[in-house]
């Protein structure tokens, strides 16, 4: 995540009225407003390949999976983010207009600038949604998936290393193949 746009901190209604008239995305946590960047190649294709995987896997199940430009709304955090990709299953937000709030599955594509705060402070945050199942996390560097499931009141990690190596995505029922989210970087 970019530093915080120098401007004195803003309500949520304030950001939202601003950032509809924004040529670009911006994120607002508890005030303050963090403009979003480009991202490169390898990021977008994970990103669209997570969630076409999904979108077709979830289709005729209630669900809805969206990538990069619906927002994310985090009552409890003050927040709204733009995640790499999400799910939702709750009728509630089946007529949300500008965001999601009751995501099951929320995925987030790691890139240097943004992996202290995607680890950080985007997930202390995402952990405050009742509704949230799983957190996962893309490492494409490493070719690595990192997996936080919720398991009562605490956090569970499972990563899946290795391209023949399975992730059980509980949240949506999928069994994810490492390889599988990096099919457009492989040679």
């Amino acid at each position: 995540m970019g530093n915080a746009l120098a401007r004195a901190p803003l309500d949520r209604n304030l950001y939202l009225k601003w950032e509809a008239e924004q040529p670009g995305r911006n994120e607002y946590l508890a005030g303050e407003i963090f403009a979003m960047v480009g991202v490169r190649r390898e990021h977008a294709l994970v990103s669209l390949t997570l969630g076409s995987r999904l979108r077709s896997h979830l289709k005729g199940k209630g669900c809805q999976t969206f990538v990069a430009d619906m927002k994310l709304f985090v009552e409890a955090a003050d927040a709204y983010f733009y995640p790499d990709v999400m799910v939702t299953c709750d009728p509630r937000d089946a007529t949300a207009d500008l965001a999601i709030a009751h995501p099951i599955l929320l995925i987030e594509i790691l890139s240097e600038g943004t992996a202290a705060f995607d680890r950080g402070n985007k997930f202390a945050a995402y952990r405050q949604l009742p509704s949230l199942v799983e957190y996962l996390l893309v490492d494409i560097e490493a070719h690595r998936l990192e997996l936080y499931r919720r398991e009562a009141d605490r956090w569970l990690l499972t990563v899946a290393e290795g391209l023949t190596q399975p992730l059980w995505l509980e949240s949506v029922g999928l069994n994810l193949l490492v390889a599988e989210a990096f099919e457009d970087l492989i040679a």
